[in-house]
């Protein structure tokens, strides 16, 4: 007989198939600018008719992978994008209708995936003026909770945690046995990292991707760490072959380049300083204090018009986000290097500053 599962058929999803080569792409925190095309085509000579041909072998990649992490291939899963680790852990360590706390707004296939799986998934908000009350995340710690998930930094807010802050939550988990998941796909962007808590102790991951800093969104790899027992667990969610053998060459010679990575950072940080510098100038309030994207406060314009304009004037795709606590409507944008930041704000300054 017929069967489709109700979860799915209920299940709220956007999908956006949008036409974007043409674009400047400031919307979904990749990198707009890439890797550069020389370091491309040396990578990409090493590809063979054989290599093509072949499953992916993950051992080599994995051994340098730990290397870079300082620990060893036991604690390490490897996944076709962070999400697919994230959607294992839940899938491995919650059970239908148990209770899941993460923070809103945040990355949301971790609701997502709460609700395909009938997990129950509890919301803790900002505050109005953007900011995260550790004692709000505590007092939700119920001894029926499962799992926590944090970001760090946390997409789109861009709030991180202190060393005292996490420590404060890890005490309530240990002692409710709260399994802790901690998304750091923006690490490179904040280096200050909790992996050292994944490392050492059970019931802790921290996941990872080399979608943003490292720029290979479109190759799909990440990664999940934690205790070699845990990860176990993740790893038999994997189907065979889950991760890309090009996504591995890559990964592997940023990881083996260091001045690449220096690179990479040092772009990233210009840019930053460029846009930051440019919206104080001007007059414009901002949101993000860690991660590749900022929160923006229109002047004059409302937030979707700008996003419009922006797309069809000046071929640049941005974010617009509704009822953002004391901001209201705004815009977020992708930080990428200097050049395009100074293209945005020349076109920002030329919308906001008209009447539509």
């Amino acid at each position: 007989m017929y069967y489709l599962n109700e979860n799915i058929k209920n299940l709220v999803r956007i999908f956006d198939q949008n036409e974007r080569k043409n674009f400047l792409r400031l919307d979904l925190n990749e990198n707009p600018g890439g890797l550069p095309q020389k370091f491309i085509d040396l990578v990409l000579s090493k590809v063979t008719p054989q290599f093509i041909a072949q499953y992916p072998e993950t051992l080599h990649f994995e051994e340098v992978l730990a290397k870079h992490l300082n620990t060893d291939i036991k604690h390490i899963c490897l996944v076709n994008g962070s999400a697919e680790g994230i959607r294992y852990i839940i899938q491995a360590f919650t059970s239908v209708n148990g209770r899941i706390v993460g923070v809103v707004p945040s990355y949301f296939m971790f609701q997502v995936y709460s609700e395909m799986y009938e997990r129950n998934f509890v919301k803790v908000p900002y505050n109005e003026d953007l900011t995260m009350s550790i004692d709000n995340i505590i007092s939700e710690l119920t001894d029926e909770t499962q799992m926590l998930i944090l970001l760090n930094p946390n997409n789109p807010m861009g709030n991180v945690y202190s060393d005292q802050e996490f420590e404060r939550i890890m005490q309530v988990c240990r002692e409710k046995e709260i399994t802790v998941l901690v998304d750091e796909a923006y690490h490179y962007f904040y280096p200050k990292t909790f992996i050292e808590y994944a490392l050492n102790e059970r019931h802790v991951f921290v996941t990872r991707t080399f979608s943003k800093l490292f720029s290979m969104a479109g190759c799909r790899l990440g990664y999940v760490v934690g205790h070699p027992d845990d990860i176990i667990m993740v790893q038999k969610f994997c189907t065979p072959h889950n991760t890309n053998a090009f996504a591995m060459l890559f990964a592997e010679a940023i990881l083996e380049t260091p001045e690449m990575l220096d690179s990479l950072i040092s772009k990233f940080n210009e840019g930053r300083a460029y846009l930051i510098d440019t919206l104080d100038k001007n007059g414009y309030r901002y949101k993000g204090d860690a991660g590749n994207f900022l929160f923006i406060k229109p002047k004059s314009i409302i937030a979707q018009i700008i996003v419009d304009r922006m797309k069809n004037e000046y071929k640049i795709l941005i974010k617009a986000y509704p009822n953002v606590g004391a901001f209201g409507d705004c815009l977020r944008v992708t930080i990428g290097e200097k050049k395009y930041m100074q293209k945005f704000t020349d076109a920002l300054f030329e919308i906001d500053n008209t009447i539509v």
